[in-house]
């Protein structure tokens, strides 16, 4: 069945990617409407190629983002607004980034939390944040299923169908609110696999911040730990992370600071190895996000 499904999904992208030749021919998009994922549901991607990508016979560093309904087309958005990663992409490439190939990869409903929670974050938790994860989950956790297949087969297919550079160094990861935890997650578990991280208005309180209390010691100590057990040495790596000051990212701070703490004291270099930002005045939303993606891309994605 999973051979069939993945078949299917390369028919569709054939039939979606018809080469549109010529010097500098534009960028475009690939819809994958249904990918199988063993042990989740049905997955969505959509994917966009840079310019030049049909006539160059490049390779190209590869940038997963979730909540990928989100990233390009308001009409197929949750709240009729977007990140604009294509355009963020575009003003990156314009101060020097190399152009990335965009795999968005779209929230799953009802299964989003159970998804993007990190799960050994989630089997180390106890008291009030665990309850509070609990509360939320209503079923068994799906972090490392999904982290599983996002370093597994989509991976491997993305590889095989484009022309990708593999290395870790080419390969980045972001995404929003649990997709920051969830970026965060794939940063430190699979170091080999994701050498870029960017957790923008990352949800530190890891379910409803009104049933975990504001600044909960044991949440702040859950997260030092998770971190210290898992972050290592630099090594060449980049992470982003980001909040600002209004409707949920009102939350972030403490937990944000305990964080930025955790690095510092593993060696972590603030501005070089890891940058830490706030935005006053900036909600937890995706305006405010597609307002600094661009600042975003080409801080974490730019060649040393």
């Amino acid at each position: 069945m999973r051979t069939l499904a993945l078949l299917l999904a390369m028919l569709l992208a054939a039939c979606a990617t018809p080469g549109t030749g010529g010097p500098g021919s534009p960028a475009r998009y690939v819809e994958i409407e249904q990918m199988a994922a063993v042990g989740l549901p049905d997955q969505r991607l959509t994917i966009w190629l840079p310019p030049g990508y049909d006539d160059s016979g490049k390779r190209y560093p590869v940038l997963y983002m979730h909540d990928g309904h989100n990233l390009f087309d308001p009409a197929v958005s949750n709240f009729d607004k977007v990140w604009a990663a294509d355009a963020a992409m575009l003003e990156a490439m314009d101060a020097g980034v190399e152009p990335h190939i965009i795999v968005g990869i779209w929230a799953q409903g009802e299964d989003r939390y159970r998804q993007y929670l990190p799960q050994s974050l989630y089997e180390m938790a106890y008291g009030t944040p665990r309850a509070a994860m609990d509360a939320m989950i209503e079923d068994a956790p799906l972090g490392a299923a999904y982290l599983d297949w996002l370093a597994g087969p989509l991976r491997t297919w993305i590889d095989a169908t484009y022309r990708t550079k593999t290395g870790r160094d080419s390969t980045a990861i972001i995404g929003s609110s649990m997709g920051g935890l969830m970026s965060c997650y794939a940063f430190l578990e699979r170091p080999d696999i994701y050498g870029r991280a960017g957790c923008i208005s990352s949800h530190w309180s890891a379910a409803d911040p009104e049933a975990v209390g504001n600044a909960n010691s044991d949440l702040i100590a859950l997260w030092d730990m998770w971190f210290a057990d898992r972050l290592g040495e630099p090594d060449g790596r980049k992470v982003w992370m980001d909040h600002g000051t209004e409707t949920l990212d009102a939350y972030y701070a403490p937990y944000q600071r305990a964080i930025d703490a955790r690095f510092r004291a593993q060696g972590w270099r603030e501005g070089r190895d890891f940058r830490s930002e706030v935005y006053n005045g900036a909600a937890h939303e995706e305006n405010a996000w597609a307002a600094r993606l661009p600042q975003v891309f080409i801080w974490l994605l730019a060649k040393e």
